[in-house]
């Protein structure tokens, strides 16, 4: 019989609640525990679901196989790695870590000790869905555009780390080729962080790829555009459509598949399967992440030189 999972979660915000959700509906899992400084939020997230509040860290180890964090950035690799410290397999929430050294020390720890790390850059499920991440051609450009307007949701870090990784995580994921150079520009909000910034990104090969972010827009809008040798995809991403002149059978109908309606379920089974060892791997590993967080410091770099 397989062992029903305890779920934890630190962290009592928006996505606390979210992860929370998941590991209350999702077979073989249960949520036992929600963390927060704030024992009151941990508990109006948690009890309705099934789960207990804690405002210590170790008690809340103690009652859980599994962790989710979905803190603030900056507490991301801290709190994965006393999870990792404390045996447990643990999924982050983009980003890995703020800093390349900080989450190179979590992923060294977690497999050290043989334990999944999982991270959420969930538009990988999205692109899966699509059958973009099967396309046999390297990609010549990327264009991506992600704006949003204010909020007070991860005024922590920068909107590089916040929107634009999302997509540094999709150009490496659909291309062979490492990048090279970082030239960014932009724009700073409330409290002097960078909410608006667009950069280009070159690779050693053909492919370039220009990011624009904001959040300071009036409204949300998200798109990609991609060019292959043979032709392009265009995707709008709030419209859940794409235009396709490639000769690659791309899935129309990946809107309406399990995957794409509910990306962090998907995410978070994956990390679950890996869990259990029922899958190879998480749908994101950490050195994936590392990956993108790595760029996203490079452009954030490449912005203070030019500021």
């Amino acid at each position: 019989m397989v062992q029903t999972l305890r779920g934890g979660v630190i962290g009592a915000g928006v996505f606390g609640g979210y992860h929370a959700a998941q590991y209350a509906r999702l077979p073989g899992v249960t949520l036992s525990a929600v963390y927060d400084t704030h024992p009151e939020r941990a508990a109006k997230v948690g009890m309705p679901l099934g789960g207990r509040a804690f405002s210590d860290l170790a008690a809340f180890f103690e009652a859980v196989d599994v962790v989710t964090v979905a803190s603030p950035a900056t507490f991301h690799a801290g709190q994965a790695l006393a999870a990792i410290a404390a045996g447990k397999p643990v999924y982050v929430e983009k980003p890995i870590g703020i800093s390349v050294a900080e989450a190179e020390r979590l992923r060294v720890a977690a497999e050290a000790k043989g334990l999944v790390i999982a991270c959420g850059h969930q538009e990988r499920v999205t692109f899966q869905a699509m059958g973009l991440l099967d396309v046999p051609e390297q990609p010549l450009r990327l264009e991506a555009l992600r704006h949003g307007p204010p909020s007070e949701r991860s005024r922590d870090v920068s909107a590089i780390l916040d929107l634009m990784i999302h997509d540094l995580d999709l150009a490496l994921a659909i291309s062979a080729a490492d990048p090279v150079t970082a030239e960014a520009e932009g724009g700073r909000g409330e409290g002097g962080v960078w909410d608006r910034v667009r950069a280009e990104v070159s690779f050693d090969s053909a492919f370039t790829a220009t990011f624009d972010v904001s959040r300071l827009a009036p409204e949300r809008k998200r798109t990609m555009r991609i060019v292959y040798p043979s032709g392009e995809v265009e995707i709008d991403f709030m419209a859940r459509t794409f235009r396709n002149t490639t000769p690659f059978a791309l899935n129309p109908d990946y809107a309406d598949t399990p995957a794409a309606r509910d990306p962090l379920g998907a995410s978070v089974a994956g990390f679950l399967a890996a869990v259990r060892g029922e899958a190879p791997r998480p749908v994101v590993t950490a050195a994936e992440a590392i990956a993108a967080l790595d760029l996203a410091v490079a452009v954030e770099q490449a912005l203070e030189d030019a500021g």
